[in-house]
């Protein structure tokens, strides 16, 4: 008997063993599942776990396309503390670009008539100071006509300005400052012609968007000039397209695209250096009908006028563009400091593509500014927009009696 219970005692005792062992092994495989759990990266939010490796987290970008909304940042992950657990900083998101809100162009040039009058100081401070001496004899008169001549007036035009002008003295008898200013100023501005229609295509024309070509020689300014006229649109509340069909010079779409950017305006452009000018302003033209723009305007390459390939070349971008559009407007970009040389471009331009406007540059740093009557007789077209420095907003509408009160006052 002693042997038997000695046996079942054993046998108990390992029974209790080996279920104590198997317990212990449970506990110790769940606490391993436990810690496995606690140490995983949180999924991202609206994606399973297993997406995970298949969509890795996007970072910010640093700038977006215009128009586009910035992703939504991801939910913040929970960080563990003594405490429990506790969301981590939040990360913030990459600021989108502003698009900028130009002012009105309206009246632009009379709040820059100051900057306009300095450049014009010798047309205007050197007549008043040659017709107020109190005598003008035939050497004075002299002077007035070289002075206007030098302004780059014109000398169909100076000589029509110093016959009002004698014959205004002459009657008068007088030579009063204040007389004689009122006569510059009025004799002046039948010159620059204020009756001449100054106005922009900037409006849809049926079911399609007014097209503006602009076209001129190297080194005026012509790719600025569009950003800047875009700038003048855009705050007129017009949506407007831009078509960088000037190819040849490889930072010009670039360029064009940045102006564009910088209001929220679109650029059309080709990948590829060196395409087709004409194509990439027919597939602007198209684009601007198909998202019913109210604007589009193209820029072309600079050429000089004398270069007969090249000019054919422009004709060519008018007529392909013309091929599903008219063309509202071609606006011709000109250097106010050229003088004649500046007249011969605007005319061998005028036949290549029939100017409707001109768009004089660098007025702000120039005592030339007869080149806006001298440019207007000569293709019997108006200046419609001045430049009067390097800022974004310093493209005015041209506004005659401001031009001339510049010159005078």
């Amino acid at each position: 008997m002693v042997a038997v219970d000695t046996v079942w005692t054993y046998v108990i005792l390992g029974a209790v063993i080996l279920v104590g062992l198997v317990a212990y092994g449970a506990n110790l495989v769940r606490g391993r599942g436990r810690t496995d759990e606690r140490i995983a990266p949180p999924a991202r939010a609206g994606l399973p776990a297993e997406d995970l490796d298949r969509h890795p987290p996007t970072e910010a970008a640093d700038t977006l396309e215009p128009g586009t909304a910035a992703p939504a940042p991801a939910a913040p992950a929970e960080v563990e503390t003594a405490g429990g657990t506790s969301p981590a900083e939040p990360v913030a998101p990459a600021p989108e670009p502003s698009v900028e809100r130009p002012e009105s162009a309206r009246g632009r040039l009379a709040r820059l008539r100051a900057r306009l009058a300095r450049s014009n100081s010798s047309i205007g401070q050197g007549l008043l100071a040659l017709l107020s001496r109190g005598k003008l004899d035939e050497e004075a008169w002299e002077e007035v006509e070289d002075t206007l001549i030098s302004s780059d007036l014109g000398v169909e035009a100076t000589t029509e300005l110093v016959d009002a002008l004698r014959t205004r003295v002459k009657v008068d008898g007088t030579t009063d400052e204040a007389t004689v200013r009122s006569w510059l100023r009025e004799d002046l501005l039948t010159l620059v012609r204020p009756d001449m229609d100054r106005r922009i295509a900037s409006s849809r024309v049926g079911d399609r968007p007014a097209v503006i070509l602009v076209v001129g020689v190297n080194g005026t300014g012509k790719t600025t000039t569009v950003g800047k006229l875009a700038r003048v649109l855009v705050a007129e509340d017009r949506e407007v397209l831009l078509g960088a069909a000037d190819t040849f010079r490889a930072a010009a779409a670039d360029q064009l695209e940045t102006w564009g950017a910088r209001v929220g305006v679109p650029t059309v452009r080709s990948d590829k250096d060196g395409a087709d000018p004409a194509a990439v302003a027919f597939d602007a033209v198209k684009a601007g009908i198909e998202e019913e723009v109210d604007v589009v305007i193209i820029d072309t390459a600079g050429r000089l006028h004398n270069k007969v390939g090249l000019m054919d070349e422009l004709g060519k971008v008018k007529r392909v563009i013309e091929k599903q559009s008219e063309i509202d407007e071609v606006l011709l970009v000109l250097d106010a400091t050229t003088g004649q040389n500046g007249l011969q471009q605007a005319k061998v331009f005028s036949e290549a593509v029939n100017v409707t406007g001109i768009v004089l540059t660098k007025l702000d740093g120039t005592a030339k500014g007869g080149i806006v009557v001298a440019v207007q007789r000569q293709l019997g077209v108006p200046v419609k927009l001045v430049g009067l420095g390097e800022g974004p907003d310093d493209l005015a509408p041209f506004d005659p009696e401001a031009f001339v009160d510049a010159i005078v006052m």
